[in-house]
């Protein structure tokens, strides 16, 4: 009887562990595909990071050389602007002489006239 009950029980579950073994094999391979699907899309972020990277610092650098372009501009710009104070704050000073040459000349004007 003892020898009969091991048989029994193999012939009741090597079907079953047959089935559990294949579904255990489907998974590993189910498995096995998504860790290779999860490594390629891992390669493709780290090359999009890559390239995005690579993208970000040359519009970066763009903006840097038109944000010096810009202040070369502007500076110029105010160079002018100064230049153009200065040479009208000359103008005014000649303007304030010629105003006090032309009072002192009316001045000598009542002095000389007027003594007559």
């Amino acid at each position: 009887m003892i020898e009969k009950v091991p048989s029994w029980i193999e012939r009741l579950l090597l079907p079953k562990l047959s089935e559990i073994s294949g579904e255990i094999k489907a998974l590993n391979a189910r498995i096995d595909s998504l860790e290779k699907r999860m490594e390629a899309l891992e390669k493709r972020m780290d090359s999009s990071e890559k390239s995005l990277r690579g993208e970000m610092l040359s519009r970066f650098e763009s903006l840097e050389k038109e944000i010096e372009s810009l202040r070369n501009e502007m500076i110029v710009s105010f160079d002018a602007v100064n230049a153009k104070i200065d040479s009208l704050e000359k103008r005014v000073s000649v303007k304030e002489e010629i105003a006090e040459i032309k009072i002192r000349l009316a001045e000598l004007e009542k002095k000389v006239f007027g003594q007559k």
